[in-house]
C-alpha cells in the first residue's frame, strides 16, 4: 500500500490540473482506511524522494490535527518513535521543518509529561558537539516551544543557559536564527526568575543579528523581532541595553548597503522604543545620534533618473499614505513624529533646529524636502509649543517654499501646509489673507493632466478651508467656481473626487454662506451617486461621505426635506454595493441624518442597525499570511466527507496551523467597524427612545470589540458605550420606568469596570483619553444616577488619581525617579493629565460638595504639584483652572482648603502668562464666593491681585 501511496502523492505534485484532481480523489478515498495513517509514516520514512516525503509529513500532521483522538494508543506510541528518528536522520531542511511541525502537533496532544523521550532527544541534540545535530535539536526546539510554550516553561532557566552557548556559535547560522526564533516565542512568558538570565543575553543576541545580516538578511529581519517582544511584554529587558539597542539599529538604519526592509526594521525598533520610553532615551542622551542618523536617510537623494514616489507627475495616491511609505527614507520621517509625540518639545527642538535650518536653506531640494517633511510632522506632536512660539517663522517657510523651483519641495510644502492646518487650528486660521491667495494661485499653475501634483494641492487647499468659518467668506465665490467647474468639466474620475471632497471642507467652514450653491453642488451629488460603474466607485464613496457633511453644516430648513430621500438611498446602496468604503460613509450618512430627523428616523432603523451589527460581525478584509516556506495545502482533508459516524469533538480541531504565520485586516475593513461604531452611538442619542428595541442588541454588538487589536476601533467602541449609557439615561428620562432603570444601572455595571480597565492598561494615549471623555459625559448627563453603585465614586477618583499620578500603562509608569524632574513632557502626555482632570469638577457636580470634598482633598496635592515655579505654563493653567471649577461645585464646604488655595492663587495672578493669571484671578473669585468669612483673613493680597489684573487689562 506505501506503493500505492507514494504514487498517489507523485501524481499530486504533477503540473497538470487532471492527474492531480484525480489524486486528490484517491487520497480521499485512502483517509477512510483508518490503517493508511501508518502507511503514510511508513512513506515518510522510506520514500528516497525528499517532495514525497515532506508532503507524507505534511499530511500526518493535518490528519493528527483533527483526528488525534481516533489513533490508537499503539500507533500513537510508534509516532513519537518515529518522529524523533526520522528527523534525526533527515538530511533535507524542508523534510525537517515539516517533521518538526508534526512533532509540535503530537506534543500539544501528549505533553511533555507523556513523553520524556522528546525531553531527552531536545536536551541531547540542541548540545551535541556535532553541528547538524545541533542544527536539527534547536530547530525542533524552537518549533515545538512554539506550539506548546507553557509546557516550557519549567525550563526556561535551563533554556536560556543553553541559548548562551549556542549564541555564541558563528560558524552555522542555523543555529543563531533558531536560538532566537525560540528566545522571541519565550519572551512573554518569562517570569521574574528567568528576567536576570535573559538581561545577559542581549549583547549576545545583538551579536548574533550582525552575524545574521551579513549571512542572510531574511532570516536578521526575523531575529530582530525578538526586540518587538521584548518591547511588548518585558521592555525592562532592552532599558538595561537602550544604549546598545538604539546604536545597532542606527547601524543599520544609516547603512545603505542593506537591504530596506532590514533597514526599515531597525528604524522600526528605534520608533517603538521611542513611543515605551521616551524618557530614558532623553535620559541616556540618545536623541542627539538618533536624530543626526535619520537626517541623511531623510534627504537622501533618489537613484539617478528617479524620483521618490510621492513626487512623480502621475502618482494619484493619498498624500497622507505617500508620508507611510515604508522604506528608509519614508520611515524615518514617521520616527521624526514619534519622537514629536512622545519628546517634550523643549527637549527634541534644540536637537533638531541645529539639522532642520541648514536643510531648509540647502541648495539641494532634497535637503530642502527633508526639512519641510520634518516640519509638517512636529506639528502634530508639538502643536502647542509651535502655535505659540513658532508659528509664524515655520509658516512664512512653507509659504515661500511654495514658490520653490523644485516640484520636489513644493510638494513637500503643500503637505506641511496641510498637516499645519489640521494641527495648528485656530491659530493658523488667523494667515488666511496670505495663505489663500498662494493656493489659489498655485491651482492657477497646475496643469491639469498632473494628478499627482493637483491632488497634493487639493490636500492642502481641502485641510486650510476646513476650520476658516466667517473667514472663508471672501473665497467662496472663487472655490465653489473652481470646484463646480471641476465638476462639470474635468473628465478625470480623480479629479471631480477631490472636488467633491473639497467641497464637504468648504461646507463645514461655510455653513448657511454655501446654501445659495447647495441647488448645483446637490444635482451633481445625485448624479454621481446613482452611478453604478466600477471606474467611478470613488467618486461615488466620496460623494456620500460631502453628503453626510452637508447634512450636517447646512441645517434642518435647507437639508430636512431631502432627509428620507437620503435614507432610503444609502440603504439601497449598501444593498447593491459590496464595499466597505462604502458602507463606511452610507453609516457616517445616516449618523448625520440622525441629528436632524431625531426619533423620525424611526422607520429605518431596523434595516440601518442590522446593516451596522453586520459590519461588526463580519471577518471580511481578513488577510491570511503563510510561511515561507508553508506546506502543500492541495489536500485538506477539512473537505472529506466523514462516513465512518464517528463525533469529531470541537476540543479535537485546532486552531494553530504552522502554516498559517498570522493575519492581517484590509484598513477599509477596520475603517467600516469604527464608522459603524461611531454612528450606532450618534443614532442613540439622537433618535432617543426610537432607538430602545436596538439598544442591547448594538451594546452587545459593539461591546464586543472593546479588546480589539485596532486602536481606532477601541477608541470608537469606548466612545460608542458612553453615548449608549447617556441615551439610555435620556429614555429613563423620557419615559421613566423601573425597568428603564434597571437597565440602564445594569449597562453602567457593564461599561465602567471596562472603562476603569483599559484606562489603567491600553497602551495608547489617544484610547485612554477617549476613555476619559466618554466617562466625563456620562458623569455630566447622569449625574447622581451614575453614581448609585457605592463604589462607583471612588473607583472613578482612584483611576483619575492614577492618571494625574502618571501610573498608568500609557504613561511609563516604569520610569526611574528622576527621568522627568523637571517637569516637561510630550504635549499628548499633558494633554492626557487635562482629559483626566476635567472629571474632577464634573465628580463634584455630581455628588455634592460635601460628599466629594474628601475626594478632592486627595486630588489636591497632586493639582498643587503642577503650580511649582518650573512648571510649563500649560500644567499651572490646567491646575488653576480645575481647582476653580472644582471649588465651585463645592460650594461651602471648600471652605477648608482655603489656607492652601490662596496662596497659590495668589502667587498665580501674578505669573507672566497671562492663561495662567487669568484662571488664578478667576479661581480667587470663585474662592472668595463660596469661602466667605473664612477668606476675609487675606482681603490685602485678593484686592492687589484683583487690581493688578484690571492694570493689565486682564481682568
Amino acid at each position: 500500500m506505501a506503493g500505492i501511496l507514494e504514487s498517489i502523492l507523485t501524481n499530486l505534485l504533477q503540473p497538470d490540473n487532471a492527474v492531480i484532481q484525480q489524486a486528490t480523489a484517491q487520497l480521499k478515498e485512502a483517509f477512510k482506511d483508518p490503517a493508511v495513517l501508518g502507511v503514510m509514516c511508513e512513506v515518510l520514512t522510506t520514500s528516497s524522494n525528499p517532495q514525497i516525503r515532506q508532503f507524507a509529513a505534511v499530511l500526518v500532521r493535518r490528519r493528527l490535527t483533527k483526528h488525534w483522538k481516533q489513533v490508537n494508543a499503539a500507533l500513537r506510541e510508534n509516532l513519537k518513535s518515529l518522529v524523533l528518528e526520522a528527523i534525526q536522520r533527515e538530511p533535507e531542511h524542508k523534510v525537517r521543518h515539516a517533521v518538526a511541525q508534526l512533532t509540535a502537533v503530537i506534543l500539544k496532544n501528549e505533553t511533555l509529561q507523556k513523553w520524556p523521550q522528546l525531553l531527552v532527544f531536545l536536551q541531547q541534540s540542541s548540545r551535541s558537539s556535532v553541528p547538524d545535530q545541533r542544527q536539527v535539536g534547536l530547530l525542533l526546539l524552537s518549533t515545538v516551544v512554539e506550539t506548546s510554550t507553557e509546557a516550557f516553561q519549567p525550563h526556561f532557566r535551563d533554556l536560556l543557559r543553553l541559548f548562551h552557548q549556542t549564541l555564541t556559535d558563528r560558524s552555522n547560522k542555523a543555529i543563531l536564527h533558531y536560538s532566537i526564533q525560540t528566545i522571541t516565542v519565550m519572551a512573554s512568558y518569562m517570569g521574574t526568575d528567568e528576567m536576570n538570565l535573559m538581561r545577559s543575553l542581549i549583547p549576545k543576541i545583538i551579536a548574533a543579528i550582525k552575524e545574521l545580516i551579513r549571512l542572510d538578511e531574511v532570516q536578521a529581519i526575523e531575529a530582530m523581532e525578538v526586540f518587538d517582544e521584548l518591547m511588548e511584554s518585558e521592555v525592562s529587558i532592552i532599558v538595561q541595553h537602550l544604549y546598545e539597542v538604539v546604536h545597532f539599529c542606527l547601524e543599520i538604519a544609516a547603512n545603505r548597503e542593506l537591504g530596506d526592509n532590514l533597514r526599515v526594521k531597525a528604524l522600526a525598533c528605534i520608533s517603538f522604543l521611542v513611543k515605551l520610553k521616551s524618557k530614558a532615551i532623553v535620559k541616556q542622551k540618545l536623541l542627539a545620534p538618533i536624530l543626526n542618523t535619520l537626517f541623511p536617510i531623510m534627504s537622501a537623494e533618489p537613484p539617478l533618473g528617479e524620483m521618490d514616489p510621492e513626487d512623480n507627475e502621475d502618482d494619484d495616491s493619498d498624500i497622507e499614505e505617500d508620508a507611510e511609505v515604508q522604506t528608509p527614507k519614508h520611515f524615518s520621517v514617521q520616527v521624526v513624529d514619534i519622537l514629536a509625540l512622545h519628546l517634550p518639545p523643549e527637549k527634541l527642538f534644540p536637537q533638531l533646529t541645529p539639522l532642520m535650518e541648514p536643510a531648509l536653506l540647502s541648495a539641494n531640494p532634497y535637503q530642502r524636502k527633508a526639512g519641510l517633511m520634518c516640519l509638517a510632522v512636529l506639528s502634530e506632536g508639538c502643536a502647542d509649543h509651535m502655535r505659540h512660539k513658532h508659528l509664524q517663522p515655520m509658516l512664512q517657510i512653507v509659504c515661500q517654499a511654495l514658490g520653490d523651483e523644485s516640484q520636489v519641495v513644493r510638494n513637500a510644502a503643500l503637505f506641511a501646509l496641510g498637516q499645519f492646518s489640521e494641527n495648528l487650528q485656530p491659530d493658523i486660521s488667523n494667515f488666511s489673507e496670505e495663505i489663500m491667495p498662494l493656493l489659489l494661485n498655485y491651482f492657477s499653475s497646475l496643469e491639469p493632466s498632473h494628478i499627482g501634483h493637483l491632488e497634493k494641492a487639493y490636500y492642502a487647499l481641502e485641510n486650510f478651508v476646513e476650520n476658516l468659518g466667517p473667514k472663508i467668506e471672501p473665497y467662496l465665490p472663487t472655490l465653489m467656481e473652481r470646484m463646480l467647474s471641476s465638476l462639470r468639466d474635468s473628465e478625470r474620475n480623480r479629479i471631480k473626487e477631490l472636488s467633491v471632497s473639497t467641497i464637504g471642507s468648504i461646507a463645514t467652514a461655510a455653513e448657511s454662506l454655501l446654501l445659495p450653491y447647495f441647488p448645483a453642488v446637490i444635482e451633481h451629488l445625485k448624479g454621481y451617486l446613482v452611478n453604478t460603474h466600477e471606474d467611478f466607485r470613488p467618486v461615488q464613496i466620496q460623494s456620500l461621505e460631502t453628503l453626510g457633511l452637508l447634512a450636517r453644516t447646512l441645517g434642518k430648513d435647507a437639508f430636512l426635506p431631502l432627509s428620507e430621500e437620503c435614507c432610503q438611498l444609502g440603504l439601497n446602496l449598501s444593498d447593491q454595493v459590496d464595499d466597505p468604503d462604502l458602507r463606511r460613509c452610507t453609516y457616517s450618512l445616516f449618523g448625520a441624518l440622525s441629528l436632524m430627523m431625531g426619533d423620525s428616523i424611526s422607520p429605518h432603523l431596523e434595516k440601518m442597525t442590522t446593516l451596522m451589527r453586520l459590519s461588526l460581525k463580519s471577518t471580511e478584509g481578513v488577510v491570511t499570511h503563510y510561511n515561507e516556506n508553508k506546506s502543500f495545502l492541495l489536500f485538506d482533508d477539512d473537505d472529506e466527507a466523514e462516513e465512518d459516524n464517528s463525533q469529531i469533538h470541537d476540543e479535537e480541531i485546532e486552531d494553530d496551523d504552522p502554516d498559517i504565520e498570522g493575519f492581517t485586516v484590509e484598513n477599509a475593513y477596520i475603517d467600516e467597524k469604527e464608522d459603524a461604531c461611531i454612528a450606532l452611538g450618534e443614532i442613540a442619542l439622537n433618535a432617543s427612545g426610537a432607538f430602545m428595541p436596538y439598544l442591547e442588541p448594538c451594546f452587545e454588538e459593539v461591546f464586543k470589540h472593546h479588546e480589539s487589536p485596532h486602536m481606532n476601533i477601541r477608541k470608537a467602541v469606548y466612545e460608542t458605550l458612553g453615548q449608549f449609557c447617556r441615551a439610555l439615561h435620556l429614555i429613563c428620562q423620557n419615559s421613566p420606568s423601573q425597568q428603564n432603570s434597571e437597565a440602564l444601572q445594569k449597562m453602567l455595571d457593564l461599561v465602567f469596570p471596562v472603562f476603569f480597565k483599559s484606562i489603567q492598561e491600553d497602551k495608547e494615549r489617544l484610547v485612554v483619553m477617549s476613555i476619559l471623555e466618554a466617562m466625563n459625559d456620562i458623569v455630566k448627563d447622569c449625574k447622581s444616577v451614575a453614581m448609585q453603585d457605592a463604589r462607583r465614586l471612588g473607583e472613578i477618583c482612584q483611576v483619575v488619581r492614577l492618571v494625574l499620578q502618571q501610573k498608568t500603562c500609557c504613561q511609563d509608569p516604569e520610569a526611574e525617579d528622576g527621568e522627568d524632574d523637571d517637569g516637561q513632557q510630550a504635549e499628548y502626555d499633558s494633554m492626557l493629565i487635562e482629559y483626566a482632570g476635567e472629571g474632577i469638577p464634573l465628580l463634584a457636580l455630581a455628588v455634592g460638595g460635601q460628599i466629594f470634598a474628601p475626594y478632592f482633598a486627595g486630588f489636591l496635592p497632586l493639582l498643587l504639584s503642577k503650580m511649582k515655579p518650573n512648571s510649563s505654563a500649560s500644567d499651572k493653567s490646567f491646575a488653576m483652572g480645575t481647582i476653580a471649577e472644582t471649588v465651585q461645585e463645592l460650594g461651602l464646604f471648600s471652605a477648608q482648603f482655603l489656607p492652601r488655595l490662596l496662596p497659590v492663587l495668589l502667587a498665580g495672578a501674578r505669573d507672566e502668562n497671562e492663561e495662567v493669571r487669568s484662571n488664578s484671578v478667576f479661581g480667587l473669585g470663585v474662592v472668595v464666593e463660596q469661602g466667605k468669612e473664612a477668606a476675609f483673613e487675606y482681603p490685602v493680597g485678593i484686592r492687589a491681585s484683583f487690581w493688578g489684573q484690571a492694570s493689565l487689562g486682564w481682568y
